[in-house]
């Protein structure tokens, strides 16, 4: 949520930011609700001061039998407590109005995210490993006769419906596998704090990191009122709602490997085919919470953190940096990593690291504070660390071969018995 009191000092720069981002200015409605809020509130308190006056002097018109004037005051009394309810009233309303507007505002980027409206003016950073010549026509993961006994789209659907796929033998344990890898690498290395957390979440939590209220139809909601967590962000970045922490705690880095649930409901047609785009997936998220100068190298560092997972597996990819018109909601600059998909002879998304500043903060009220000074707010950062199921897919695509089997990367070993190639009949040897 933005700072009322930078938009009143700025509502120019304001507008500005927000049509970076391809949004209308909204300084002016913004500033006329605040505006009138305000009236409201000096309104209110001018007459609760001449309502305490006035009940003052009753008691001693009162004692001095003054009747005609007593009351003549009891009645100034009255008049101005009924006066006080309906402005503060009228404030509260206003102050939710207010509030409910700023809600729906998006993060503005930082000065150097580049301006463009959509993923063509993304902006490649840089690349990583070279993309593997194959003799044969490489085909998609769903394709390809080792992962064919172990990917169940059928079976899914008789369940689930669409965009659900069930995992058994092979492709499963290697799923499981990278999940373990990817934990047991942020933990052991790259000093992230391991954590297990629910995946049901009351309206508040949504709310702190801003999947409510624009985003309702994106998630699940249960008939009882919870909602499906979309990513493990929402469970993690709300540890800090409500809190004020000591500086000397932050940065709190914390990864967790969790279940995660999307409607997709603005994706129609996209990705249907194979497991890229399903509405449950898992995904090893990692989520810091840090001080204000602290944050961008931050971002940096956890970049580092995913980058290094695809690395470590062998799997060439890009990072770029998102283009204002192309960045989520919460993020005042994010950073994609795409891996290579020979499948599809492109690089796909796998991993969105972005750092929000103060927006999810000031939602939650989460802050901090230094030693001797005033509570300020934190600023949050997230990343996905990877996104397990698009992971296997880049594994079993990039390690297939021309008898049908896959190769796997020798760095899973350890989580597979020292096994390494899923056989052209699906069985992992």
């Amino acid at each position: 949520m933005h700072d009322i009191r930078l938009i009143r000092e700025a509502p120019e720069a304001f507008d500005y930011e927000l049509q970076r981002r391809g949004h209308l200015p909204m300084s002016e409605e913004i500033l006329r609700l605040d505006e009138a809020r305000r009236a409201r509130i000096h309104a209110a308190e001018t007459a609760q001061a001449d309502q305490n006056r006035a009940s003052k002097e009753v008691g001693a018109a009162k004692a001095a039998g003054r009747d005609t004037e007593f009351e003549r005051l009891r009645a100034v009394v009255a008049e101005k407590k009924a006066e006080v309810a309906a402005l503060q009233d009228e404030a509260k309303a206003l102050d939710e109005q207010l509030r409910g507007l700023l809600l729906t505002l998006p993060n503005t980027p930082l000065p150097d995210v580049p301006d463009g409206p959509d993923e063509s003016a993304n902006v490649e950073l840089r690349r990583w490993g070279t993309p593997r010549s194959f003799a044969f026509k490489p085909l998609e993961h769903f394709e390809i006769p080792a992962v064919r006994p172990g990917l169940d789209f059928e079976m899914a659907a008789k369940l689930s419906g669409s965009r659900f796929a069930v995992l058994r033998g092979a492709v499963a344990r290697v799923h499981r596998a990278l999940a373990q890898f990817m934990l047991d690498l942020h933990t052991t290395e790259h000093g992230l704090t391991e954590t297990m957390t629910p995946v049901l979440v009351r309206d508040e939590a949504m709310l702190g990191t801003g999947q409510l209220p624009k985003f309702a139809e994106d998630s699940y909601q249960t008939t009882n009122g919870w909602w499906l967590i979309p990513t493990s962000e929402v469970t993690l970045t709300n540890f800090a709602a409500g809190e004020v922490l000591d500086e000397t705690a932050l940065p709190m880095r914390m990864t967790a490997h969790t279940l995660c649930f999307r409607s997709e409901a603005g994706s129609a047609g996209k990705d249907t085919a194979g497991m890229l785009r399903q509405h449950q997936f898992e995904k090893v998220e990692m989520v810091s919470i840090t001080t204000p100068e602290t944050s961008l190298d931050e971002h940096d560092r956890m970049t580092r953190c995913a980058e290094a997972v695809l690395e470590r597996l062998g799997l060439p990819y890009r990072t770029i940096v998102l283009c204002t018109g192309d960045m989520g909601f919460g993020a005042r600059k994010t950073h994609d990593i795409e891996v290579w998909l020979p499948g599809q002879d492109t690089y796909r998304e796998i991993s969105s690291v972005s750092v929000c500043g103060d927006f999810q903060a000031r939602r939650m009220n989460a802050r901090y504070r230094a030693a001797g000074g005033k509570p300020e707010f934190v600023h949050t950062l997230n990343g996905s660390g990877l996104a397990v199921g698009r992971c296997l897919i880049a594994v079993l695509e990039n390690g297939q071969e021309a008898d049908g089997s896959v190769t796997l990367p020798e760095a899973l070993r350890p989580w597979l018995g020292g096994k390494g190639r899923i056989a052209a009949d699906g069985t992992l040897i």
